[in-house]
């Protein structure tokens, strides 16, 4: 059976903590009938929601990896990723978004516009996602949608509009008012699934006129059509609103509003309608993919199931049965028994096994077509890979991948735990690209690093768990690096004279700090001082130069350096000489460049009630930080602060004790700001010890 691309959404989930994300999908599955019974996050049930098939996810009651499903609603296939709220799990909605054609942004109906909300809005931006915002939790004490509303518009600057009104709030939730049809809709039944329309209650019939006003007001912008009638003051058809609000979402220049409870089971329903009538199929979307063949140059992929085949690999996870390759397919088909190419490595690989995953189970299928989002068994290949027809070559363009800002030292108890170890970073690192792992040679530690200390947290439990690998771990480590503050000339000449050809290189310039990007390499050398032949060995050297600075062995970042002058000789220069040289050059220019070292500074988000707003702040300059704002909602604040990471850690246990348990926070990297001096200088003397240790 060939399905229609029109009826196709590729739809991610995505909100700030405890918004509700894998309830509202449990709810979805209910009400599309892939499940038959509803579980809870924290399911009291002992099952647990049927996204999170992790057990440490239904321990903490939290979703640490995406979840990917599929079901059908009407004559819709929605394919859905319920995606990670904590922000160390950040490349968890990165990968799912960069595959997505569509979004529901949950927000809590009391909480509102939240710190991560506001991150995952700009990934949402980033990928040109178009969105429709749900306002979850109507049920609760202080709920207020139109609140949210506002702050959708005020925080995150989109053009929100209400397509629902609730009726009644809080514990007297009964339903919603549909401000396109004009009528007030119930949900009857033990779990909602009868839906019951009809005329609005008086007592807010005047408030509805109003609020369909503001939404055709707001529409009118992308139909004419509509704006004429609306003139005319003509009847309006409802399928002429809904054309308009599709136009409008798929421009990414409106954002329609709805609202629920997904506990309640209220407003579900209306929320997969949306999902089919205003949300982008695989056509609506341009993606765009690079030709390897032909220099790299930009090509329009098309969705048409008769073209070649491009696929994506967008997550890898390591199953029961080797490894899950998860692919979205953008053009062509792909069968069981396909070879396709993985155009990184160049590797053909054979189809074996084609599935259809629904959270931790699955399906076998024959063939995907353009637009599906499936998995591949047995594939060796990493994250972020594209697979071609053999006799295609592009490479769709990959994801942002965040640096990881804070280490661990971990240690195996024996031997044992020596090798299952290996085999836990071995695994981790292809899945995880803001997980890495190294061998500090130095000590001969093996170091971790991540996004934040619950990232590492869950990846040292995954470890013993999953893999029975008991380690020991050091303190947590910050990832400094170090920078240039002023121009520094150098001019170093490499000599070396043994039996036999020697070596000779001298490279002259000066380096500067750079204000954005890591590092820049500027030739200009005139005349051939140096031959044209070892200007690249020069830039190889200067970029070895950076991986260790001299003040605390931190990468070195934000330098220019310029090379306009040198010499060589005619037989003892060679490749080797000149990246000598230049590292040399660069030791002789960064002892003059007023290097400083620089420390990652978090964006912190500390949410709780008003009455410790003075606890929290005091916590917060204690430790070098700086307030940046506080705002308060009835009895409930939020303190955004700037701190340096190195003093983050334990501040959740810290948090705890001040607040009675009451408040939580938030933190991701911000930017590299430089130590005070004398921290600075304990740094250094630290570093100095260890070596001499060493």
């Amino acid at each position: 059976m060939k399905k229609d691309l029109a009826k196709v959404r590729n739809i991610g989930i995505s909100a700030h903590i405890d918004s509700g994300k894998t309830t509202l999908t449990e709810r979805i599955l209910f009400f599309t009938q892939r499940i038959h019974a509803i579980h809870e996050v924290r399911g009291k049930d002992g099952v647990g929601a049927t996204m999170d098939s992790m057990d440490l996810e239904r321990e903490r009651g939290i979703t640490i990896q995406s979840a990917a499903t599929h079901c059908t609603w009407k004559d819709y296939a929605i394919n859905i990723i319920d995606t990670p709220g904590h922000v160390d799990f950040t490349i968890e909605v990165e990968r799912a978004l960069r595959v997505l054609d569509g979004a529901v942004l949950i927000l809590c109906s009391v909480g509102g516009v939240q710190s991560q909300s506001i991150t995952v809005n700009r990934q949402m931006t980033r990928y040109k996602v178009p969105r429709i915002a749900f306002v979850n939790k109507c049920d609760r004490t202080g709920a207020n949608p139109y609140r949210v509303t506002q702050q959708l518009r005020d925080k995150l600057g989109l053009n929100a509009v209400m397509l629902q009104m609730p009726i009644g709030l809080e514990a007297d939730l009964a339903g919603m008012v549909d401000l396109i049809t004009m009528e007030a809709v119930y949900f009857d039944g033990e779990q909602g699934q009868q839906i019951r329309r009809e005329s609005i209650p008086d007592n807010l019939l005047d408030e509805a006129k109003a609020k369909r006003e503001e939404l055709l007001d707001a529409v009118s912008m992308f139909s004419d059509e509509l704006t004429e009638l609306m003139l005319e003051e003509k009847e309006i058809p409802v399928e002429l609103i809904r054309e308009a609000i599709r136009k409008g979402t798929l421009a990414l220049e409106f954002t329609p509003v709805m609202m629920g409870s997904a506990y309640k089971n209220k407003g579900i329903q209306l929320l997969l309608d949306a999902i089919g009538e205003y949300l982008p199929n695989p056509k609506d979307i341009e993606n765009t993919a690079l030709d390897l063949n032909n220099g790299e140059k930009e090509v329009k992929v098309s969705n048409d199931p008769a073209d070649p085949m491009v696929a994506l690999a967008f997550k890898l996870e390591d199953g029961r049965y080797g490894q899950l390759t998860y692919i979205r397919t953008y053009q062509g088909e792909i069968k069981k028994g396909d070879t396709i190419v993985d155009t990184r490595t160049g590797k053909k690989v054979k189809v074996g096994r084609l599935v259809r995953m629904h959270a931790d189970e699955m399906e076998d299928i024959e063939e995907a077509g353009a637009g599906d989002i499936v998995a591949l068994f047995g594939v060796d290949c990493a994250s972020g890979d594209t697979f071609c027809a053999p006799d295609l070559n592009w490479s769709m363009s990959s994801m942002h991948v965040p640096a990881p800002v804070i280490s661990l030292a971990i240690k195996p108890v024996d031997n044992k735990a020596q090798i299952n170890m290996s085999k836990a970073l071995n695994r981790f690192t292809k899945e995880d690209p803001t997980f890495k792992t190294y061998v500090d040679h130095e000590t001969g530690e093996t170091i971790i690093s991540g996004m934040g200390e619950l990232h590492l947290d869950v990846y040292i439990e995954r470890m013993k768990r999953e893999y029975n690998a008991e380690v020991e771990v050091g303190a947590p480590q910050v990832a400094y690096r170090e920078a240039i503050t002023k121009r520094a000339e150098f001019d170093f000449t490499h000599k070396k004279q043994t039996g036999g050809s020697g070596q000779f290189g001298r490279v002259a310039g000066f380096m500067e700090p750079l204000e954005e990007g890591e590092y820049e390499f500027v030739d200009q050398i005139v005349g051939g001082t140096i031959p044209r032949e070892f200007i690249g060995s020069c830039d190889k050297g200067f970029q070895k130069s950076l991986e260790k600075g001299t003040l605390v062995g931190a990468p070195i970042t934000g330098v220019r350096v310029t090379i306009n002058d040198g010499s060589s000789h005619a037989v003892d220069s060679s490749d080797v000489a000149f990246q000598v040289a230049a590292m040399g050059a660069f030791k002789q220019g960064y002892d003059k460049a007023g290097a400083v070292i620089m420390e990652p500074i978090m964006k912190v988000a500390v949410e709780g009630p008003s009455e410790f707003q003075g606890a929290v702040m005091g916590s917060i300059n204690q430790r070098r930080g700086v307030i940046i704002g506080t705002s308060e909602d009835s009895n409930y604040t939020v303190v955004e602060a700037e701190v340096p990471l190195a003093e983050m850690f334990g501040y959740s246990t810290v948090l705890r004790s001040l607040t009675q348990g009451k408040a939580e926070f938030t933190m991701e990297f911000t930017s590299y700001k430089q130590v005070p001096r004398n921290l600075a200088e304990e740094l250094i003397k630290s570093f100095k010890e260890k070596k001499k240790d060493a």
